[in-house]
């Protein structure tokens, strides 16, 4: 690689914007570090008169990025618009195809294209990296390919979403309602101000967990169906009822091999307020990596916003100016196998699960009948009347049930006029 490098930056939303800044800004720490002078050659995005927290240079603008592979000579080129598909996909596919190496911190097109993608950088012998997509600043990525490469990880899981975090957090520390506590998260920047349901809905920590699968156990990237929640059903009964019990609610996302086949799923768990998962709070992130021999290893860190993703593709391209060609997902595509997938009907968990009834005589002997009938017995019951409403909520923890007994008991809830809702459903970790 030449001592003078090329730099195209495509994207200048809120990242973008702000790792355009840390280039400019940290061109000589770069050269101590790497030996490399780094130039920014190009810059694109929609619109070039939108307001921006940082000024760009507007002579090196383009409106469309494939006219920066046209006309400029670019060495690195990172993409930050963050689309799954369409120009994301296109831009990242042409760099690789003219041996540009890509940094992305766009976790959505790697869990899909991920595959297809690394193949093509391997074909032209350059890099295709994305520490960022996971886990912000938490050099986790890194940590699996690099420093825990000759173990065998067996299951990987944490707290992977940063605004849902502060969200549950948030809501056992204030005591106010999801909504209210969503606009605060709005308001600070953690949530998307429009259309914050990609991390509410459990979809964002989902292609995080996609990605961290196909690392942590050299398998391609899986396509199946997955048990995938989100945080939107939690209400602050639930917080606070789990306080009650010595327990806090976390979005988490797990990854296993059980006998060999791969078992993924994000959903919010009951875990043990003494636990260590149990007191990251705020828009902090933990990971969880369990190996042989290594045993257990924890990173925590700030898992959101434009420091902490800057922080992880700058880390990037320091990589990249060392020389380190390496394969994306750590070993050749063609060694990367394809999943078995284990039956999620082959789960047991123990589940609280909580039921809004009209409180009347015989309501809770209805509702222990048919958890019986699915084979679901009772560890422990509550019982919170509303005298006002003439309305209870009843809580049980259950003995570790099958996944289709619960799901299809819930079902079973849908004719009983004197349960008022769906019940509300959270695993125990």
């Amino acid at each position: 690689m030449n001592k003078k490098i090329n730099i195209a930056v495509v994207g200048l939303g809120q990242i973008g914007i702000y790792l355009l800044n840390e280039l400019s800004k940290k061109k000589r720490d770069i050269e101590l570090k790497t030996g490399k002078k780094i130039n920014i050659v190009a810059i694109s995005a929609k619109n070039i008169n939108k307001k921006r927290k940082f000024k760009i240079n507007k002579k090196i603008f383009y409106k469309n990025p494939i006219n920066i592979i046209k006309k400029c000579k670019v060495d690195i080129l990172f993409e930050a618009i963050g689309l799954s598909d369409g120009i994301s996909k296109k831009i990242v596919e042409i760099s690789l195809k003219n041996k540009i190496h890509v940094i992305t911190p766009n976790k959505a097109l790697i869990a899909k294209h991920g595959d297809y993608l690394s193949s093509l950088a391997e074909k032209n012998k350059v890099n295709l990296e994305f520490e960022a997509s996971v886990a912000g600043g938490i050099p986790i990525l890194r940590t699996i390919k690099e420093g825990l490469a000759t173990n065998k990880i067996n299951k990987v899981y944490g707290i992977l979403n940063g605004t849902c975090n502060y969200i549950l957090s948030e809501m056992e520390k204030s005591r106010e309602t999801f909504l209210n506590v969503l606009r605060k998260a709005q308001k600070l920047g953690y949530a998307e101000p429009s259309n914050p349901k990609l991390d509410l809905n459990g979809y964002d920590a989902f292609a995080k967990i996609r990605i961290l699968s196909s690392l942590s156990f050299n398998k391609k990237i899986s396509k199946s169906k997955c048990l995938m929640e989100g945080i939107e059903n939690i209400e602050f009964k639930d917080v606070d009822i789990a306080n009650q019990l010595n327990y806090r609610i976390k979005l988490l996302g797990i990854t296993e091999l059980i006998n060999n086949k791969l078992f993924e799923r994000v959903h919010p768990c009951m875990v043990k307020k003494d636990s260590y998962i149990g007191n990251v709070s705020g828009v902090m992130n933990a990971i969880i990596v369990n190996g042989h021999p290594v045993g257990e290893s924890i990173l925590q860190g700030e898992g959101a916003g434009p420091g902490a993703t800057s922080s992880a593709l700058m880390s990037d391209l320091l990589s990249i100016l060392r020389g380190n060609i390496k394969y994306p997902f750590g070993i050749p595509s063609k060694k990367r196998k394809i999943t078995k997938i284990y039956n999620v009907s082959n789960y047991f968990n123990s589940l609280y699960l909580r039921f809004e009834v009209r409180d009347k005589p015989g309501v809770l002997s209805q509702i222990t009948k048919s958890l019986a009938q699915k084979n679901i017995s009772v560890e422990r019951l509550i019982q919170i009347p509303d005298h006002k409403s003439k309305t209870a909520s009843i809580v049980i923890i259950t003995h570790k049930s099958n996944e289709n007994d619960a799901q299809n008991c819930l079902k079973s809830f849908k004719s009983n006029k004197n349960v008022l809702k769906r019940p509300t459903l959270i695993r125990l970790l």
